[in-house]
């Protein structure tokens, strides 16, 4: 349950909730009036008077007849909810300092610390095979790197680094585009329970009630930027909401990140020409912690990073199964991979016979040691990696 807060809370989130209200009338009020307690109570010609036009204030004069400010911050402790404005020492920092904060944010789950060490990852809703495996490697690396990585929980490369965040153990944010009792696509409920019950949170601006509009996501794509330290771009064409938030980004004085496609894919033809105007290029999570200067928080019992440490997972599980024939030889070769394995590319390096390659690949698969990253491609998984170095 979310601890109380000041008084004065109250009347932010109920103010919040006015259509058209956003964060520079917030600002004309509590500059007039003093504070948001104030501005609530104040009449229309006071109203007027602080710098509103007539429509704003009389939306104002009309929501105080059908919002209850104290049933409103009840529902919100029903809702197990916690909301931060604008002068709150708990607002994010680094959200702060952008012209246009959010004058409340509505959190379910843990939302702080994030200032030094959040990174969004954003991309196309309908990713390549290339792309889902270059937002899955960034992701679970920035995570064991101690990174938290923030995104949409869209579909596509928004969910793909959420849950590569979580298949690492790191932690992940998800910026919403309506009100928290609402989750949107509905497919990735289980993802954002998740992605709470992991330590993280799911954060938005918009109050309980308000259902995601199509309006909402550009406005929402400014917050994603806005927490953030920089913005990696994974795939998106040239009207991509992803290059809005690269826009919000640039405003922001944030980094953007860009990863290179191939010239002859639509969905990298975003990234690649971010690259063309002066985006730092990137192939890995590396890049990142270099260009922002962040070193790696977590360590291995001998001072290896996780992700060294998921990597003698893997060679431990190659070992241990190398008595089972196959499946051994397969997952040894592919701790040394640098990257995904065509199946033809197996059955040569191994000299083993098509069907037992095949056999093996699809037990393997079961037992989620791989998965498939394209048409007959494969890819170890880091987070069984993981769970074979913990066992």
């Amino acid at each position: 349950m979310p601890e109380k807060l000041p008084n004065e809370l109250k009347y932010w989130v109920a103010l919040s909730r006015v259509q058209g209200i956003g964060p520079r009338r917030f600002a004309i009020l509590e500059s007039h009036f003093g504070s948001i307690e104030n501005a609530w109570a104040g009449s229309r010609p006071d109203l007027v008077a602080a710098g509103l036009d007539a429509r704003s204030a009389d939306a104002i004069v009309d929501a105080r007849k059908s919002i209850d400010v104290d049933a409103e911050w009840e529902r919100l402790e029903r809702e197990g909810l916690t909301a931060v404005h604008l002068r709150s020492a708990d607002y994010p920092a680094l959200l702060r300092e952008i012209h246009d904060p959010p004058p409340v944010l509505y959190v379910r789950g843990e939302l702080s610390p994030l200032d030094d060490r959040t990174v969004a990852v954003v991309g196309s809703r309908a990713a390549t095979p290339y792309g889902r495996e270059m937002a899955r490697r960034i992701s679970s690396g920035l995570a064991v790197s101690g990174v938290s990585v923030l995104s949409g929980l869209a579909r596509g490369i928004d969910g793909i680094a959420h849950r590569a965040a979580l298949d690492a153990g790191g932690k992940t944010v998800a910026v919403m585009g309506g009100g928290l009792d609402t989750i949107y696509p509905l497919e990735h409920a289980e993802l954002a329970r998740s992605i709470v019950e992991s330590g993280g949170a799911l954060v938005t601006e918009y109050a309980l009630g308000m259902r995601p509009q199509a309006e909402h996501f550009p406005r929402r794509n400014r917050v994603i930027s806005g927490l953030s330290r920089g913005v990696v771009v994974v795939e998106g064409d040239m009207k991509s909401g992803a290059l809005l938030t690269v826009r919000w980004a640039l405003d922001q004085d944030r980094e953007v990140f860009a990863v290179p496609g191939s010239v002859l894919s639509p969905k990298s033809s975003g990234p690649n020409w971010l690259i063309q105007q002066g985006a730092r290029l990137i192939t890995g999570h590396e890049d990142i912690l270099e260009e922002l200067n962040l070193a790696v928080a977590t360590a291995g019992k001998n001072g290896n990073s996780e992700a060294e440490s998921a990597l003698e997972g893997v060679d431990i599980l190659a070992r241990e199964n190398n008595q089972e024939g196959a499946d051994g030889r397969i997952l040894a070769l592919m701790v040394r991979a640098d990257g995904p394995m065509q199946v033809d590319e197996i059955t040569r390096s191994l000299g083993l016979p098509a069907p037992e390659v095949s056999s093996s690949l699809t037990l393997l698969e079961l037992r989620g040691a791989i998965r498939q990253t394209g048409p007959m491609m494969f890819i170890l998984d880091p987070g069984w990696a993981k769970k074979v170095r913990r066992a």
